[in-house]
């Protein structure tokens, strides 16, 4: 097995491959130059964010050989002395600070060293100390404290204030797992601009659980015996080629970014058809994601997490491991961003890229003819690993031969538990006096469709049963309805399987040869709505998890479901307020906003780490293409041949 590893750019002056490239270390360090220079900003400053500033739509699909676009950086900005937030926008052509804009009333995302800080304040504190001997805790090494955001729940003294809310746990060893001992009660709350203690909520003492819930290797009294090496090879190499962040593997062609929020990002996805590469997206990111969690209990009500608009689940991503995290043929691509003091930080291996096979393609057997035709299907594997505190999520991309894109998160990591204070109704006994919650994972996608071209319509596709009658006298008869969505408010759908139901994205100007428009359909697989009740904060702060689908006409700031700035924002912002206009979204530029959930009653089995759980949707060409545009894929070179 071998790894191949992509270059970073060498020089902030050297001509980027296409205007959609990521920036480069040297980029990045000279936009957090000119702001520093430009506009006096100190050590008090935190750089929440600095991203490519991406060039207008229009300018992209507009784009001719030799064009230069300005190369831009958009940075948020945070002053811990002052509690403001500032964007700017960067020329590093120029190399001018060409924006600043003071965001009020926000709170940007919470950074790792902020982490690392607010656990090291609480640590510190006298009171603190107090409050685990009250417990019978007396080493301090042996407590983690987890900060996590504390949401929005109309506290009036907590408004105005960047604050994280603690959660404890008590390690029983140096290199034991803390997540399955937490100390049930104690939360500390901290300022995270003054790294300040604001106060320790005591909610009464409890049996921290005994067992401490080890999975590591070094903890297992004996691991399988019988599990022989499994190799992938593939000698001549991979199937895709790679210039800079373009991918092209067999008719698939696309471009990848990532950004700290987002993390990998799809831009300009298209299929090579009868000689031309047809556009598909433009663009193709996780907009959102929520987690929210069932337990009402003070301890625990809190727990919502907004593991992109509050964290960002690309500064959160994992450097990968040939081997372990990806087998095969690999393509790495690394993530390069900075940390909160606005120093280069690169993610190594965060994206990887391989080809895998995935089966029967298609088949058929004529014994007639005593003939057999069959095709391997291989597929394209674009992904990232995001840590979220005691969560691990995969995130994938993958394209097929036969034109269809399939998006899957899988789950996996640690459970988040509570100890096991009175019955445990809004969880699961996993372990002695251990409860884990119940809880729920909404992912919301942002598909920026352009089949063909910027003008598609989107239709609901419903299978309904024919009466009785003449026209069915045997009552067998079924057929799919399709119902346009016209407006904004038309297509705040959810899912039916009751009723065949899917989405199909089309473009009505242009039709295959049967003389039907071409589109694309959505292919829900596992749903959920939430439980939480309609006025409760997180269907405020996350209304768009109440609809699985939601359609927009283009507009370039309308980016993120929630809106801008998530993090301990009352809510009402994003999809929500967007769609209260009921624009028009007919033959016109769409964004699809697919929301798909992860509905968790935890088992014992998913203790002490989880096995991967799967979540997703496809999206499958109908119509885009005029027949099965696999038919010319390869038999398998295999000594016994795969057709005769």
């Amino acid at each position: 097995m071998t790894s191949m590893h992509t270059p970073l750019t060498t020089s902030a002056q050297a001509m980027p491959l296409h205007p959609l490239e990521p920036l480069s270390a040297d980029e990045i360090a000279a936009a957090v130059a000119l702001v520093r220079s430009q506009k006096h900003v100190g050590a008090t400053f935190r750089f929440p964010c600095v991203t490519l500033n991406e060039p207008p739509k229009s300018m992209i699909l507009n784009l001719q050989p030799g064009d230069v676009l300005d190369r831009q950086a958009f940075l948020i900005l945070l002053d811990n002395e002052t509690g403001k937030t500032y964007e700017a926008i960067v020329s590093l052509t120029q190399n001018e600070v060409i924006t600043w804009t003071h965001i009020p009333d926000v709170q940007p995302n919470i950074m790792a060293d902020e982490l690392a800080e607010c656990e090291a304040a609480v640590k510190a504190h006298p009171d603190f100390a107090v409050a685990l001997a009250k417990r019978g805790i007396t080493d301090l090494e042996a407590v983690v404290v987890d900060p996590w955001a504390i949401g929005n729940f109309g506290f009036a003294d907590e408004v105005g204030l960047r604050l994280s809310r603690c959660i404890c746990y008590l390690r029983s060893t140096p290199k034991s797992n803390f997540y399955s001992r937490p100390i049930e009660g104690l939360i500390p709350v901290v300022n995270l601009n003054t790294m300040q203690v604001v106060r320790i909520e005591d909610l009464g003492v409890y049996p921290v659980p005994p067992e401490p819930g080890e999975y590591a290797v070094r903890f297992q009294p004996q691991l399988r015996p019988d599990i022989q090496p499994l190799h992938i090879t593939q000698p001549e190499g991979p199937s895709f080629t790679v210039e800079g962040h373009c991918i092209r593997w067999q008719k698939w062609q696309m471009r990848i970014g990532f950004t700290p929020r987002e993390g990998l990002v799809l831009y300009t996805v298209g299929y090579e058809d009868q000689g031309q590469v047809r556009s598909i997206l433009y663009r193709a990111s996780l907009a959102e994601m929520v987690v929210p969690y069932g337990d009402p209990r003070p301890q625990h009500f809190r727990k919502n997490a907004f593991d992109v608009g509050e964290h960002g689940v690309g500064l959160l991503a994992n450097s990968l491991r040939l081997g372990c995290d990806c087998l095969g043929e690999i393509r790495y691509f690394d993530g390069v961003l900075t940390d909160s003091r606005g120093n280069v930080s690169v993610i190594e291996n965060a994206i990887c890229l391989h080809e895998e096979d995935f089966g029967i393609l298609w088949k058929h057997t004529d014994w007639r003819l005593d003939e057999v035709e069959v095709r391997r299907s291989r597929r394209l594997v674009l992904s990232f690993i995001a840590t979220v505190d005691n969560y691990e999520y995969g995130f994938f991309w993958y394209f097929y031969q036969d034109g269809t894109i399939q998006y899957e998160v899988k789950l996996t990591g640690l459970l988040l538990c509570g100890a096991l204070a009175d019955y445990p109704k809004y969880g699961t006994i996993v372990a002695p006096e251990l409860n884990a919650l119940n809880h729920q994972h909404f992912f919301c996608m942002r598909l920026d469709f352009d089949l063909d071209g910027t003008a598609n319509s989107v239709y609901e596709i419903n299978t309904e049963a024919e009466p009785i009658g003449p026209d069915n006298p045997q009552g067998n008869a079924f057929y799919a309805k399709p119902t346009l969505l016209k407006t904004e408010q038309e297509a705040q759908r959810i899912i039916d399987p009751l009723a065949g139901r899917y989405w199909k994205v089309v473009n009505p100007n242009v039709t295959n040869r049967l003389g039907q428009p071409v589109g694309f359909k959505i292919a829900p697989g596992e749903n959920v709505l939430p439980f939480a009740h309609p006025d409760a904060p997180i269907l405020k702060r996350a209304g768009f998890m109440t609809k699985h689908l939601w359609v927009t006409p283009y507009n370039e700031s309308e980016r993120f479901a929630t809106g801008n700035y998530p993090n301990q924002h009352p809510g009402g912002e994003g999809l929500p307020q967007w769609t209260q206009a009921n624009r028009s979204i007919d033959n016109t530029d769409v964004v699809v906003w697919y929301v798909f959930g992860h509905h968790h009653i935890p088992r014992p089995e998913d203790f002490p780490v989880m096995p991967t759980a799967y979540s997703g949707f496809m999206l499958k060409p109908a119509g885009f293409f005029d027949a099965n545009p696999a038919l010319d894929v390869p038999p398998s070179s295999h000594p016994q041949s795969c057709h005769s």
